[in-house]
């Protein structure tokens, strides 16, 4: 009977270490709505926190050539900001905020907007915060060591 026990528990352990390393999720605060979803897209914040889109250049607008390379433009800066993200993950960040602060920190992850930064290890002026969020709107501009 002990054998057949020790022979489960060796089983389970093997299976344990086996198992896939669990990736971690960001929950940010719930939204206001019922659902969960974030804020009411009709909301005076949603529309000047989220704008879903830039407006086109005039020349854009009478010629489609134009548009195609403003698009094509837009797109390629909007790779490249999001392959910065993604090679900031883990590392030591310096943060340039208004009113001359720089607060100092290991970035995490971005919500999908891009509206808030997760951090670990915020180091400020008055102190450090294991877990934070920083709005991005309150961000003059980042650095960190590639």
């Amino acid at each position: 009977m002990q054998l057949l026990m020790l022979l489960a528990c060796g089983q389970m352990l093997t299976e344990r270490l086996s198992m896939a390393t669990p990736v971690s999720v960001l929950r940010l605060p719930k939204g206001p709505d019922p659902n969960s979803r974030g804020f009411d897209p009709k909301s005076p914040r949603f529309i000047a926190l989220c704008r879903t889109s830039i407006s086109t250049s005039a020349a854009s607008e009478d010629d489609p050539e134009q548009l195609q390379r403003e698009q094509h433009a837009r797109s390629v800066l909007r790779e490249s900001f999001l392959r910065c993200l993604l090679s900031m993950t883990n590392k030591k960040v310096e943060f340039h905020m208004y009113e001359k602060v720089k607060v100092e920190a290991t970035f995490g992850a971005s919500d999908i907007d891009v509206l808030n930064f997760q951090v670990s290890d915020l180091h400020t002026p008055i102190g450090v915060q294991k877990e934070a969020l920083i709005r991005c709107q309150d961000v003059i501009s980042f650095t960190f060591n590639v």
